[in-house]
């Protein structure tokens, strides 16, 4: 009887080492999930510029490049954003020359071409801003993983919610991370400085 027991404790034991091995495998397996789905932010696009020209993420693969997502009628988060853009640009001196900072719609039934031309007016001039129509929006908040919201207004009017990160590549597409809303100029400009570095 001792014996059968024996054996039976170790079978116990043996199935928890296998179930514990797999955990850890399936965990592994878990872990690594973001990597693959960090990679695959960012692509091909096709938009509009300030000017009325159609323009593709080729038109800007020759250096690294930031890439916000906002609206021009919000009324805190984009101009903000915007703002601390040209005091990043200004502090990076003459290595801002090495990067494009790209400034997308996520409202395009409202920031026509023109319209995000004067907006942008207000900011540091070597900020692009792009529009597109709406199906040519959406691809490219599916293809960066950007999320936007339409929410109706009391006054019938609407605002967009959306995500509020800067977005980082460096000059071959590949996304090398963020920039958070808020985050720290020190932080922000030590992201962008490795970014036109080719770190």
């Amino acid at each position: 009887m001792k014996t059968i027991r024996y054996v039976a404790w170790g079978l116990v034991v043996l199935v928890a080492i296998l179930a514990a091995v797999a955990s850890v495998g399936w965990y592994s397996g878990q872990l690594q999930k973001p990597e693959t789905s960090l990679a695959s932010i960012g692509g091909p696009f096709t938009l509009v510029n300030t000017e009325g020209e159609a323009v593709t993420e080729e038109d800007y693969s020759d250096k690294p490049r930031a890439m916000f997502f906002g609206f021009t009628f919000c009324p805190d988060v984009c101009p903000t954003t915007l703002y601390e853009a040209g005091g990043w640009m200004e502090a990076l001196g003459d290595k801002a020359d090495d990067m494009r900072f790209i400034y997308v719609t996520v409202d395009p039934e409202r920031d026509t071409p023109e319209h995000m031309k004067n907006y942008l007016s207000s900011f540091d001039p070597r900020i692009v801003g792009l529009t597109g129509t709406p199906e040519q929006i959406r691809d490219v908040e599916k293809a960066y993983r950007v999320y936007s919201k339409r929410v109706p207004l009391d006054d019938g009017g609407y605002t967009m919610d959306h995500s509020a990160s800067v977005l980082l590549f460096d000059k071959d597409g590949d996304f090398k991370g963020t920039i958070d809303y808020h985050e720290s100029k020190q932080n922000a400009l030590a992201k962008l400085e490795r970014l036109v570095g080719g770190r």
